[in-house]
């Protein structure tokens, strides 16, 4: 089966609210970290794929980007690597949650999939609950939806659809069928075919997701001429791990650019011109680390490029010969 017959499906949520459990459940493997005792949860996004029901699906579990106590900076990569995990752009989005109390941490939820995504993302994606056990007996979650107005205007924006798990307790069978992973999973499926149908079969997709894409196809071009012998998804996985990295050096080359720039313009005189040359002299330090690390094969050989490059601009521009910022 080729990649473009694959549902690729993004689990989003906070650190504990069982984004790993609910993949190990949908595929019915032990296959994602879903140890309760380990302070941080998942780490990194991971992508596995497996045939349920005679649909290739793959998971990709992420890290908590919806974490406050999580800088910003340490979930950018991830956040990159998500992109590419599923590229070239996901079938659907899970928002994970557990039956509990809403607190101001989760009403963050919404905003930050506008933030990371955008709007449109809200089109691909279902809320799904775990803990089920949680639930009132004779309850459905659509009836302990709607008893929290944030709950249920999230659910609206996700176009009315939503589900309900227990990853620990709801695997054996029951008289009340509502309260199993197998009556659950099953309808969650079925949810998310009926909204791949209602995009069209399209994925969720960016500007940034497309050119994700073209930079994997050719790496997987160029892999194939190296190394024919390779199978197709050895060659992509190899293609979009070539493209993390090649994207991870650019950013540091940006970054140590910047920070170079900015540690140059801190050593002018005058105090009046400060904010404006730590931001110009950043700026043009930016991009003369971006054009630096072309040929940088690893992390360490960026920064070392970066910083000379923005040292050597530093000197011309000492000297008066300076042309301006140019991004190409």
């Amino acid at each position: 089966m080729s990649d473009s017959d694959t549902r690729r499906i993004v689990i989003l949520g906070k650190t504990g609210s069982g984004k790993s459990s609910l993949a190990n459940t949908i595929f019915k493997e032990q296959l994602f970290n879903d140890n309760p005792t380990l302070n941080s949860g998942t780490k990194k996004c991971r992508a596995e794929t497996r045939t349920v029901k005679g649909r290739r699906i793959t998971l990709i579990d992420t890290p908590g980007f919806f974490d406050t106590d999580i800088p910003e900076e340490k979930l950018k990569p991830e956040i990159l690597r998500c992109i590419i995990e599923c590229s070239p752009g996901p079938h659907a989005f899970l928002i994970v949650f557990k039956v509990e109390k809403i607190t101001k941490h989760e009403q963050e939820v919404a905003k930050k999939i506008s933030e990371y995504f955008s709007e449109e993302a809200f089109k691909y994606a279902t809320v799904v609950f775990t803990h089920g056990e949680q639930l009132p007996k004779g309850q459905k979650i659509e009836d302990l939806v709607q008893q929290n107005k944030y709950m249920s205007e999230l659910v609206r924006k996700c176009g009315g659809r939503c589900h309900i798990i227990d990853n620990k307790n709801w695997n054996g069978s029951s008289e009340d069928k509502y309260r199993t992973n197998t009556f659950q999973v099953k309808k969650l499926l079925e949810t998310i075919n009926k909204t791949v149908e209602a995009n069209n079969g399209n994925c969720y997709t960016t500007e940034l997701g497309k050119g994700v894409e073209q930079k994997i196809q050719q790496q997987e071009r160029c892999i194939a001429k190296i190394s024919p012998h390779m199978s197709k998804e050895e060659t992509r996985e190899k293609a979009k791990s070539n493209v993390f990295h090649r994207f991870l050096v650019r950013a540091t080359g940006v970054g140590v650019g910047a920070l170079f720039g900015a540690y140059y313009g801190a050593r002018k005189d005058d105090a009046f011109k400060v904010i404006f040359v730590l931001l110009h002299d950043a700026l043009e330090g930016a991009v003369a680390g971006y054009h630096a690390v072309e040929e940088a094969e690893t992390v360490w050989e960026a920064v070392e490029k970066a910083a000379e490059a923005v040292k050597a601009q530093h000197v011309k521009m000492k000297s008066g010969c300076t042309g301006g910022i140019t991004i190409t």
